[in-house]
């Protein structure tokens, strides 16, 4: 059946509208968007322990009540806002590497520098709650939030084997400090950076000549 508008007849034919459905489903998709902009930028500044679900209504302006037809839980809340953070950078970085395919190795681990660092001060607000967020309460983090940590990690394994097989990297050091090291250095940038001070691309030269001198 044809939709259109809502009550129309077209032709003797009575047409039903699917518009409402849309835009109910499209605000609704607005609506926990808008919660969990607001839960990030929470979650960044006060922790887990301190963000609360009434905290988070008051920022979004409505009831706490309201919060649950969106979430089951604070817990939830705070998992897609740590996903979501988690899988911007990643996403960065696979697209740059991707882009970056068959170039040398040096250029292609700055380029995954640059890309998580981009993605990492983009998303501020959630990158950092993702990074600030590692345990929820006194339980380990969602098996979704661990999955999206390894997947990510799993990409700079790859990517230290390439290097260190090239020479770029030695190959003396072990892979996993390494992975350590360069995630470590760039997430705790989010203590220091200030956009007004350093240059993101500047920044990833930097950070690869520190790595890897030219």
């Amino acid at each position: 059946m044809d939709a259109r508008h809502k009550g129309e007849h077209d032709g003797g034919v009575f047409v039903v509208t699917a518009m409402p459905e849309r835009a109910s489903r499209e605000t609704e998709g607005g609506s926990r968007r808008l919660i969990l902009d607001h839960a990030a930028r929470l979650l960044r500044n006060g922790g887990y322990h301190q963000t609360t679900l009434r905290e988070i209504a008051e920022a979004v302006g409505i009831r706490k009540a309201s919060l649950y037809y969106h979430f089951a839980s604070k817990e939830e809340i705070v998992e897609a806002v740590v996903n979501d953070g988690v899988r911007f950078v990643h996403e960065a970085a696979v697209a740059a590497l991707a882009a970056k395919e068959g170039a040398p190795p040096r250029e292609r681990l700055e380029a995954a520098i640059r890309a998580h660092l981009a993605a990492l001060h983009g998303h501020g607000d959630y990158t950092s709650a993702s990074i600030k967020v590692f345990t929820f309460g006194t339980t380990p983090a969602p098996e979704s939030v661990r999955a999206v940590r390894r997947a990510y990690e799993e990409v700079w394994r790859g990517l230290i084997a390439e290097l260190q097989q090239a020479g770029t990297l030695p190959a003396s050091r072990s892979p996993d400090a390494l992975r350590l090291f360069i995630l470590g250095a760039l997430n705790g940038s989010t203590d220091w950076y200030r956009p007004e001070r350093f240059d993101i691309d500047a920044l990833a030269r930097e950070f690869a000549a520190l790595l890897a001198p030219p």
